[in-house]
Protein backbone atom coordinates (compact mmCIF):
# COMPACT_ATOMS: atom_id res chain seq x y z
CA UNK A 1 0.00 0.00 0.00
CA UNK A 2 1.41 3.67 -0.53
CA UNK A 3 2.28 6.03 1.94
CA UNK A 4 -0.65 8.76 1.41
CA UNK A 5 0.48 12.50 2.89
CA UNK A 6 -1.77 15.38 2.92
CA UNK A 7 -1.75 18.06 0.12
CA UNK A 8 -1.27 20.61 2.96
CA UNK A 9 2.65 20.18 2.91
CA UNK A 10 2.18 21.89 -0.43
CA UNK A 11 0.76 24.90 0.79
CA UNK A 12 3.89 27.17 -0.02
CA UNK A 13 5.35 25.04 -2.58
CA UNK A 14 4.27 27.28 -5.48
CA UNK A 15 5.73 30.44 -3.41
CA UNK A 16 8.82 28.81 -3.00
CA UNK A 17 9.15 26.97 -6.55
CA UNK A 18 8.85 30.87 -8.00
CA UNK A 19 11.36 32.27 -5.53
CA UNK A 20 14.03 29.93 -7.22
CA UNK A 21 13.11 30.36 -10.71
CA UNK A 22 10.69 27.29 -11.54
CA UNK A 23 7.67 27.27 -12.82
CA UNK A 24 5.28 25.41 -10.23
CA UNK A 25 2.78 23.50 -12.13
CA UNK A 26 5.56 22.20 -15.08
CA UNK A 27 7.50 20.87 -11.33
CA UNK A 28 4.00 19.25 -10.69
CA UNK A 29 3.41 17.46 -14.06
CA UNK A 30 7.17 16.26 -13.90
CA UNK A 31 6.53 14.55 -10.42
CA UNK A 32 3.48 13.08 -11.74
CA UNK A 33 1.36 14.85 -8.99
CA UNK A 34 -2.17 16.16 -9.63
CA UNK A 35 -2.65 20.00 -9.96
CA UNK A 36 -5.44 20.17 -7.52
CA UNK A 37 -2.46 19.24 -5.25
CA UNK A 38 -1.68 23.25 -4.99
CA UNK A 39 -5.49 24.12 -4.57
CA UNK A 40 -6.70 22.14 -1.75
CA UNK A 41 -5.10 21.16 1.47
CA UNK A 42 -6.67 17.80 2.47
CA UNK A 43 -6.31 15.77 -0.53
CA UNK A 44 -3.93 12.36 -0.21
CA UNK A 45 -1.05 12.02 -2.48
CA UNK A 46 1.83 9.72 -2.56
CA UNK A 47 4.17 10.47 -0.35
CA UNK A 48 6.81 9.00 -3.68
CA UNK A 49 5.51 11.86 -5.69
CA UNK A 50 6.00 14.84 -2.86
CA UNK A 51 9.67 13.11 -2.33
CA UNK A 52 10.29 13.18 -6.59
CA UNK A 53 8.62 16.98 -6.43
CA UNK A 54 11.33 18.56 -4.02
CA UNK A 55 14.71 16.44 -5.63
CA UNK A 56 13.24 17.50 -9.36
CA UNK A 57 12.80 21.12 -7.92
CA UNK A 58 16.11 21.20 -6.27
CA UNK A 59 18.48 20.15 -9.10
CA UNK A 60 16.68 21.96 -11.83
CA UNK A 61 16.85 25.05 -9.62
CA UNK A 62 20.41 24.72 -8.56
CA UNK A 63 19.56 25.40 -4.79
CA UNK A 64 20.61 22.52 -2.49
CA UNK A 65 18.77 23.73 0.59
CA UNK A 66 14.87 23.81 -1.13
CA UNK A 67 13.33 21.55 1.11
CA UNK A 68 14.76 23.35 4.30
CA UNK A 69 13.09 26.49 2.19
CA UNK A 70 10.05 24.36 2.46
CA UNK A 71 9.97 23.38 6.00
CA UNK A 72 10.56 27.51 6.85
CA UNK A 73 7.54 28.23 5.40
CA UNK A 74 5.52 25.15 6.55
CA UNK A 75 5.42 24.04 10.03
CA UNK A 76 2.49 23.34 12.73
CA UNK A 77 -0.02 25.05 10.65
CA UNK A 78 0.20 22.78 7.55
CA UNK A 79 -0.60 19.73 9.94
CA UNK A 80 -4.12 20.56 10.40
CA UNK A 81 -6.22 18.39 12.91
CA UNK A 82 -2.65 17.20 14.13
CA UNK A 83 -1.56 20.83 14.68
CA UNK A 84 -4.16 21.13 16.91
CA UNK A 85 -3.72 18.45 19.19
CA UNK A 86 0.24 19.40 19.68
CA UNK A 87 -0.53 22.82 20.41
CA UNK A 88 -3.11 22.79 23.66
CA UNK A 89 -0.84 20.26 25.37
CA UNK A 90 0.57 22.13 28.22
CA UNK A 91 4.77 21.61 27.55
CA UNK A 92 6.68 21.66 24.75
CA UNK A 93 7.40 18.66 25.61
CA UNK A 94 3.85 17.01 25.81
CA UNK A 95 2.92 18.67 22.54
CA UNK A 96 6.29 16.93 20.58
CA UNK A 97 5.09 13.68 22.38
CA UNK A 98 1.53 14.17 20.62
CA UNK A 99 3.52 14.95 17.23
CA UNK A 100 5.42 11.66 17.34
CA UNK A 101 1.78 10.03 17.77
CA UNK A 102 -0.13 11.67 15.77
CA UNK A 103 2.44 12.29 12.71
CA UNK A 104 1.31 9.93 10.82
CA UNK A 105 -2.13 11.00 10.47
CA UNK A 106 -0.56 14.01 8.45
CA UNK A 107 2.10 11.82 6.40
CA UNK A 108 1.92 7.77 6.71
CA UNK A 109 6.18 7.69 5.87
CA UNK A 110 6.99 9.75 8.54
CA UNK A 111 7.54 8.87 12.39
CA UNK A 112 9.20 10.91 15.37
CA UNK A 113 11.05 9.11 17.61
CA UNK A 114 12.45 10.83 20.87
CA UNK A 115 15.36 10.28 22.79
CA UNK A 116 16.14 11.11 26.69
CA UNK A 117 19.82 11.60 27.64
CA UNK A 118 20.70 13.35 30.40
CA UNK A 119 20.58 16.99 30.25
CA UNK A 120 19.50 16.12 26.65
CA UNK A 121 16.27 15.56 24.52
CA UNK A 122 16.82 14.23 20.83
CA UNK A 123 14.67 14.28 17.96
CA UNK A 124 15.23 11.50 15.78
CA UNK A 125 12.38 12.81 12.12
CA UNK A 126 12.61 9.07 11.07
CA UNK A 127 11.43 8.71 7.08
CA UNK A 128 9.99 5.10 6.01
CA UNK A 129 12.60 3.90 2.90
CA UNK A 130 15.67 2.32 2.31
CA UNK A 131 17.47 5.30 1.83
CA UNK A 132 15.30 8.68 2.09
CA UNK A 133 16.44 11.50 -0.46
CA UNK A 134 18.26 14.37 0.75
CA UNK A 135 15.32 17.13 0.34
CA UNK A 136 13.01 15.07 2.20
CA UNK A 137 15.02 14.59 5.27
CA UNK A 138 16.22 18.30 5.75
CA UNK A 139 12.47 19.23 4.98
CA UNK A 140 11.56 17.04 7.96
CA UNK A 141 14.17 18.03 10.22
CA UNK A 142 13.20 21.42 9.00
CA UNK A 143 9.75 20.81 9.85
CA UNK A 144 10.46 19.32 13.33
CA UNK A 145 12.55 22.53 14.33
CA UNK A 146 10.11 25.10 13.55
CA UNK A 147 7.47 23.42 15.07
CA UNK A 148 9.52 23.43 18.61
CA UNK A 149 10.00 27.25 18.23
CA UNK A 150 6.68 27.68 16.69
CA UNK A 151 5.82 25.78 20.43
CA UNK A 152 7.50 28.57 22.22
CA UNK A 153 6.43 31.18 21.13
CA UNK A 154 9.34 33.36 20.86
CA UNK A 155 13.01 32.85 19.24
CA UNK A 156 14.49 28.97 20.48
CA UNK A 157 17.72 27.59 19.34
CA UNK A 158 18.51 23.88 19.06
CA UNK A 159 21.93 23.11 20.45
CA UNK A 160 23.11 21.01 17.33
CA UNK A 161 21.03 20.06 14.26
CA UNK A 162 22.64 16.55 12.74
CA UNK A 163 22.60 15.96 8.59
CA UNK A 164 23.85 12.07 7.62
CA UNK A 165 24.74 13.47 3.93
CA UNK A 166 27.49 15.27 3.09
CA UNK A 167 27.12 19.39 3.20
CA UNK A 168 26.60 21.49 0.37
CA UNK A 169 29.55 24.06 -0.86
CA UNK A 170 27.54 27.02 0.55
CA UNK A 171 25.87 26.51 4.01
CA UNK A 172 24.91 29.99 5.25
CA UNK A 173 21.02 29.15 4.82
CA UNK A 174 21.95 26.41 7.46
CA UNK A 175 23.69 28.55 9.53
CA UNK A 176 20.92 31.41 9.84
CA UNK A 177 18.26 29.16 9.36
CA UNK A 178 19.40 26.60 12.57
CA UNK A 179 20.88 29.58 14.58
CA UNK A 180 23.20 26.81 15.65
CA UNK A 181 26.07 24.34 14.62
CA UNK A 182 25.03 22.02 11.67
CA UNK A 183 26.87 18.88 11.15
CA UNK A 184 26.77 16.92 8.34
CA UNK A 185 28.58 13.68 7.90
CA UNK A 186 26.87 12.61 11.00
CA UNK A 187 25.45 8.93 11.66
CA UNK A 188 22.48 10.56 12.05
CA UNK A 189 19.75 12.76 11.13
CA UNK A 190 18.32 14.39 14.56
CA UNK A 191 17.89 18.06 16.30
CA UNK A 192 19.96 17.99 19.77
CA UNK A 193 17.88 20.11 22.23
CA UNK A 194 18.22 21.15 25.92
CA UNK A 195 15.84 18.64 28.29
CA UNK A 196 14.90 21.90 30.15
CA UNK A 197 13.26 22.93 27.53
CA UNK A 198 10.72 20.51 27.11
CA UNK A 199 9.21 21.69 30.57
CA UNK A 200 8.52 25.09 28.53
CA UNK A 201 4.90 26.01 28.92
CA UNK A 202 2.93 26.81 25.70
CA UNK A 203 1.80 30.03 25.52
CA UNK A 204 -2.28 29.91 25.90
CA UNK A 205 -2.62 25.91 25.43
CA UNK A 206 -5.48 24.20 26.96
CA UNK A 207 -5.41 20.41 27.99
CA UNK A 208 -9.16 20.35 27.87
CA UNK A 209 -9.39 21.28 24.27
CA UNK A 210 -6.43 18.91 23.56
CA UNK A 211 -8.59 15.71 25.05
CA UNK A 212 -11.58 16.64 22.87
CA UNK A 213 -9.20 17.36 19.89
CA UNK A 214 -7.64 14.13 20.73
CA UNK A 215 -10.49 12.12 20.23
CA UNK A 216 -11.27 13.51 16.92
CA UNK A 217 -7.67 12.75 15.52
CA UNK A 218 -8.22 8.92 16.71
CA UNK A 219 -11.66 9.08 14.88
CA UNK A 220 -9.96 9.97 12.16
CA UNK A 221 -6.85 7.71 12.38
CA UNK A 222 -9.12 4.73 12.68
CA UNK A 223 -10.97 6.05 9.61
CA UNK A 224 -8.08 5.97 7.27
CA UNK A 225 -6.95 2.71 8.08
CA UNK A 226 -8.26 0.91 4.84
CA UNK A 227 -8.55 1.76 0.77
CA UNK A 228 -11.88 1.86 1.00
CA UNK A 229 -12.23 4.67 3.78
CA UNK A 230 -9.23 6.78 1.82
CA UNK A 231 -11.19 6.31 -1.77
CA UNK A 232 -14.05 7.55 0.14
CA UNK A 233 -12.68 10.66 1.72
CA UNK A 234 -11.27 11.66 -1.61
CA UNK A 235 -14.18 10.96 -3.70
CA UNK A 236 -15.87 13.33 -0.87
CA UNK A 237 -13.55 15.66 -1.78
CA UNK A 238 -13.49 15.58 -5.24
CA UNK A 239 -16.95 15.64 -6.14
CA UNK A 240 -17.79 19.19 -5.57
CA UNK A 241 -15.17 19.77 -7.88
CA UNK A 242 -16.72 18.24 -10.74
CA UNK A 243 -14.29 16.04 -11.44
CA UNK A 244 -14.44 12.06 -10.01
CA UNK A 245 -12.86 9.84 -11.97
CA UNK A 246 -11.37 6.51 -11.13
CA UNK A 247 -8.28 7.36 -13.40
CA UNK A 248 -8.40 10.53 -11.25
CA UNK A 249 -8.43 8.94 -8.08
CA UNK A 250 -6.00 6.09 -8.90
CA UNK A 251 -3.84 9.44 -9.94
CA UNK A 252 -4.07 11.17 -6.56
CA UNK A 253 -2.65 7.91 -4.79
CA UNK A 254 0.03 7.42 -7.47
CA UNK A 255 -1.02 3.83 -8.60
CA UNK A 256 -3.01 2.48 -12.07
CA UNK A 257 -6.69 2.10 -12.02
CA UNK A 258 -6.80 -1.53 -11.75
CA UNK A 259 -4.67 -1.24 -8.12
CA UNK A 260 -7.65 0.64 -7.00
CA UNK A 261 -9.94 -2.25 -8.27
CA UNK A 262 -7.97 -4.71 -6.89
CA UNK A 263 -7.75 -3.07 -3.35
CA UNK A 264 -11.40 -2.33 -2.80
CA UNK A 265 -12.60 -5.35 -3.93
CA UNK A 266 -10.73 -6.63 -0.64
CA UNK A 267 -12.70 -4.56 0.92
CA UNK A 268 -15.90 -5.97 -0.82
CA UNK A 269 -16.50 -2.72 -2.50
CA UNK A 270 -15.93 -0.99 -5.90
CA UNK A 271 -15.48 2.41 -6.95
CA UNK A 272 -18.88 2.40 -8.99
CA UNK A 273 -20.48 1.88 -4.90
CA UNK A 274 -18.15 3.95 -2.97
CA UNK A 275 -19.03 7.03 -5.97
CA UNK A 276 -22.84 6.27 -5.92
CA UNK A 277 -23.06 6.69 -2.35
CA UNK A 278 -20.96 9.84 -2.03
CA UNK A 279 -23.60 11.27 -5.00
CA UNK A 280 -26.45 10.21 -3.05
CA UNK A 281 -24.81 12.30 0.51
CA UNK A 282 -24.32 15.27 -2.27
CA UNK A 283 -27.03 15.68 -4.03
CA UNK A 284 -29.37 16.03 -0.81
CA UNK A 285 -27.98 18.80 -0.21
CA UNK A 286 -27.42 20.03 -4.08
CA UNK A 287 -31.96 19.72 -5.09
CA UNK A 288 -32.27 21.27 -1.83
CA UNK A 289 -31.90 24.29 -3.54
CA UNK A 290 -34.52 25.10 -6.12
CA UNK A 291 -32.47 27.63 -7.57
CA UNK A 292 -29.67 25.16 -8.46
CA UNK A 293 -30.31 24.05 -12.23
CA UNK A 294 -30.41 20.26 -12.65
CA UNK A 295 -27.77 20.37 -15.82
CA UNK A 296 -25.51 22.08 -13.48
CA UNK A 297 -25.81 19.35 -10.76
CA UNK A 298 -25.32 16.84 -13.35
CA UNK A 299 -22.36 17.90 -14.20
CA UNK A 300 -21.09 18.80 -11.05
CA UNK A 301 -21.42 15.35 -10.07
CA UNK A 302 -19.86 13.65 -13.07
CA UNK A 303 -22.81 12.60 -15.03
CA UNK A 304 -22.46 12.62 -18.76
CA UNK A 305 -26.31 14.31 -18.85
CA UNK A 306 -29.57 15.54 -16.63
CA UNK A 307 -31.23 12.82 -18.34
CA UNK A 308 -28.82 9.97 -16.83
CA UNK A 309 -28.42 11.76 -13.33
CA UNK A 310 -32.32 12.09 -13.18
CA UNK A 311 -32.43 7.66 -14.11
CA UNK A 312 -29.80 7.29 -11.54
CA UNK A 313 -31.52 9.29 -9.17
CA UNK A 314 -34.75 7.73 -9.60
CA UNK A 315 -33.11 3.99 -9.72
CA UNK A 316 -31.43 5.14 -5.87
CA UNK A 317 -34.42 6.75 -3.80
CA UNK A 318 -37.23 5.51 -5.56
CA UNK A 319 -38.48 8.73 -6.79
CA UNK A 320 -37.95 11.65 -8.82
CA UNK A 321 -36.26 14.74 -8.43
CA UNK A 322 -39.10 16.90 -8.82
CA UNK A 323 -41.64 15.01 -6.40
CA UNK A 324 -38.13 14.89 -3.81
CA UNK A 325 -38.67 18.52 -3.68
CA UNK A 326 -42.05 18.67 -3.72
CA UNK A 327 -41.77 16.63 -0.36
CA UNK A 328 -42.95 13.11 -2.01
CA UNK A 329 -40.06 11.10 -0.67
CA UNK A 330 -40.44 7.47 -0.05
CA UNK A 331 -39.76 6.44 3.46
CA UNK A 332 -36.43 4.38 3.30
CA UNK A 333 -33.84 6.07 1.98
CA UNK A 334 -30.70 4.39 0.45
CA UNK A 335 -28.39 7.66 0.48
CA UNK A 336 -26.65 6.80 3.63
CA UNK A 337 -26.72 3.12 3.29
CA UNK A 338 -23.21 1.32 3.17
CA UNK A 339 -21.51 1.17 -0.47
CA UNK A 340 -24.11 2.24 -2.30
CA UNK A 341 -26.67 -0.93 -1.61
CA UNK A 342 -29.83 0.39 -3.51
CA UNK A 343 -33.59 -0.39 -1.18
CA UNK A 344 -36.76 -0.21 -3.19
CA UNK A 345 -39.67 1.98 -1.58
CA UNK A 346 -42.43 -0.34 0.04
CA UNK A 347 -45.09 0.26 -1.95
CA UNK A 348 -43.14 -1.87 -5.02
CA UNK A 349 -41.66 -4.58 -2.91
CA UNK A 350 -44.16 -8.01 -2.97
CA UNK A 351 -43.45 -10.85 0.03
CA UNK A 352 -41.88 -14.09 -1.64
CA UNK A 353 -45.24 -16.17 -0.41
CA UNK A 354 -47.25 -13.35 -2.39
CA UNK A 355 -45.30 -13.76 -5.43
CA UNK A 356 -45.29 -17.64 -5.26
CA UNK A 357 -48.89 -17.39 -5.06
CA UNK A 358 -49.48 -14.85 -8.19
CA UNK A 359 -47.15 -17.95 -10.36
CA UNK A 360 -49.80 -20.88 -10.08
CA UNK A 361 -49.01 -23.13 -12.87
CA UNK A 362 -52.21 -23.41 -15.48
CA UNK A 363 -53.90 -26.37 -15.63
CA UNK A 364 -53.15 -29.26 -18.60
CA UNK A 365 -55.78 -29.48 -21.27
CA UNK A 366 -56.97 -33.40 -21.36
Amino acid sequence: MADLIRSACLTHYAEVARSVGLDPLAMLRKARLPRESLEQQDLRIPVSGVRRLMEISAAESGVAEFGLRMAAQGGLANLGPVALVVREQATVGAGLEALARYIHIHNEAMRLTIEHKDDLVILYPVLRGRRPPRQSTEWALGLVYCIVRSLFGRDWRALEVHFAHAGPDDRSFYRTGFGCDVIFDSDFDAIVCAAADMDHTIPHANPMIARYVEARVEAIEQRLEHWDDKVSELVRTLLPEGHCTIERVAEHFGVDRRTIHRHLLERGTTFTEILDTQRANLIERLIGDSNRPLAGIAELLGFSAQSAMARWFRARFGCSITQWRGGMRPKELPAGSPRGVVSRPRAVRKSKRAVAGSRRPKKRAR
